[in-house]
Order: C-alpha cells, then structure tokens, then sequence
C-alpha cells in the first residue's frame, strides 16, 4: 500500500480479498486501487494494483461486484473499473468534472466527490459532490458496466454534501444526505419513474447535532442500523464533553467530538435519539458490526479507535468497552469483519 491509505472495501473478502485506496495527497500522481489477498499466515498482500485519478475516497461495487465505481474528492472525478474474480482491475470510465458551478464556500472551488452509494434497486449509482454542492446520479448498463448521467440533485448553496444512505419503509424508499458545510441530513422520497430515472423529493432536513445546531463542525460519516430502525451520523470539530482518557493510567479527560442517532418514521422524517460521545476527535468514520450492538468509531486526530457498547432496542450508544489509543497514524475507515 502507499502512504495515504483511506479506505476498506470487504465487498470480495470472503474470497480472501481487500479493496482498499491510497489517496496519495502528497503525491496526487501515486493514488492508487489495490486488491490484497489474504496469504496462508492470514496477512494481507497486494494481489493487483491500479494508478488511479488522485484523491480517492470511496469505492462502491456493482454489477453483480463484477465492477467498481471509485469518488474522487482530490481529483474532483468519478471513476469505474472492471474487477476480475482474483481482483485485477480493468478500466472503464473516467468521468472529470471541474470548477463549473462550484458552491460558495472557501472550500468549494471545485468539484470533491466525496462518496459512492448503490441504490436499493442496484441500478443506479449515486455521487455526493461537496465542491459542487449536488449528488451525481447515474444509471447502470448491466451488460457493459458504464454510467450514463441523469439530473443531479441540487443541494443548497453551501452546504456541501459528503455521504447518504438509502433506507426503505414498507413500499417507499428515502435517501438521507449528510452535508459537511452545514452540518444537516436531508431526508429525500425516492421515485423510481416510468421511463427511468430517479425523482427526489426533500421532506426533512435535521441538525446533525440533533436538538442542538452547530456551524462550526463538519459533519462526516452517515449510516443505517443493521435492523433499519436508525441512522447514525459522526460531527467533527465541535466538542461534545470531556470524557475519560482510554488510557486507565492517566487520569486526564480528552475532549470527544460526537455521533447522532435518529429514528427515521415511515415518511422519511427523523426522530433525534441522542448526540452521544464518539470518543475523540475527528470520528471520520465508524461502523456497526453485524448485530449493531457495537459502533467502532476511528478518531483521527485523537489517534485512536473507540468502541461503543450500544442498546439494538434503543438505539443508545453507552459505554466505551475498548480502546485502540496512541495509534502511528490517522485511522481513516473502521471497519468490522465477519469471520
């Protein structure tokens, strides 16, 4: 791997394979898309790599995971590889955009895709662009893989959206956008409509801060509970509490910026749950593992992973039952594995 490891893909891993990205922000030219495979001794090697747009920060399979779609936030880009069964990589698209129609903010000169999300019906690929303040929509063809763009979604001016989720309710299905700038989520009805396409109607938008609202964080990751009964979301930046030092042997609180829990209802709206500590600073991401009893939280400017006991029925995040502190670098993406 390089230098600037920013994401984990298991979509393959039970073939034994990794996907990961090097976002290479020191040297754009170097990103890159690797598959690792596991080796008898249970580490993980490269197995193939691809030199990739710079800036890469999400990868999202598709086609029956015989394909990759890749966002690039440095590069401003959208790019699609085919993926072979042992993990080699075969260009299909690249797809720039540039400054044209870039949000207001001191960060949005120009395009950062910052995210890749498959819709429920796998045949549409979705692009939060937070330079651009939009999500790129895209259909798929299911024979060669390729994107053909539709109408974006058009967020607010500023605002900035980084990651969504898709969530169904009985016959209806919602997308939930969290936006970076502002720190909201945006509940959207999804349509799927007769001629193809998708139409996205807003009915919600909630703080990421819940009851609370911030202009100073920068909203992050977004996720669904494995049951579908809540969305969790992480704030960076803004100081939650001080809480006590993962480390027993120092009695010093560190600060801990937070995640937000929301009950969707069968209309799309959010319920707040609760804003509850992340465990440091920076949670740029964090995941559920299978039975969304524990939420693994990477803090990257406290260097550490947080590990949060967490109430299915409820919803409630509770106490911190480990640690992973004084790491040697910047935890980018957690993630739990199913053995």
């Amino acid at each position: 791997m390089g230098p600037q490891p920013t994401w984990l893909d298991l979509t393959l891993y039970k073939k034994g394979i990794v996907v990961a990205l090097d976002e290479a922000w020191a040297t754009a030219d170097k990103a890159g898309l690797y598959s690792l495979k596991k080796s008898a001794n249970g580490s993980f090697d490269v197995n193939n790599f691809a030199s990739i747009i710079g800036g890469p920060v999400s990868t999202q399979f598709y086609n029956k995971d015989t394909a990759v779609a890749i966002a690039h936030y440095g590069g401003g880009a959208v790019s699609t590889y085919k993926v072979s069964k042992d993990g080699a990589f075969t260009e299909l698209q690249k797809i720039p955009y540039g400054p044209e129609g870039h949000g207001p903010g001191a960060g949005q000169t120009s395009s950062h895709v910052h995210h890749a999300i498959l819709d429920p019906t796998k045949q549409y690929l979705l692009f939060p662009d937070l330079g651009l303040d939009s999500v790129h929509v895209f259909c798929i063809d299911p024979t060669t893989g390729k994107l053909t763009a539709h109408d974006d979604i058009k967020a607010a001016p500023g605002s900035g959206p980084r990651h969504g989720a898709f969530w169904k309710s009985g016959g209806n299905t919602y997308f939930f956008l969290v936006q970076e700038l502002n720190n909201k989520i945006v509940s959207f009805k999804v349509d799927y409509l007769p001629n193809g396409g998708l139409g996205f109607t807003q009915v919600d938008e909630q703080s990421t801060y819940g009851d609370k609202n911030s202009t100073f964080g920068a909203a992050a990751e977004i996720q669904i509970s494995p049951d579908n009964k809540f969305v969790l979301a992480s704030n960076r930046n803004v100081t939650l509490e001080n809480i006590p030092n993962p480390d027993s042997s120092n009695s010093t609180k560190v600060p801990s910026d937070s995640i937000v829990t929301f009950a969707p209802q069968a209309d799309g709206k959010l319920k707040f749950v609760q804003l509850a500590p992340s465990g440091g600073k920076f949670p740029r991401h964090f995941s559920l593992n299978k039975d969304g009893s524990l939420v693994a939280v990477g803090n990257q400017l406290s260097f550490s992973v947080d590990i949060w006991a967490r109430d299915v029925k409820t919803g409630l995040l509770k106490e911190r039952v480990a640690s992973a502190f004084d790491l040697p670098a910047l935890p980018n993406n957690v993630l739990f594995v199913d053995e």
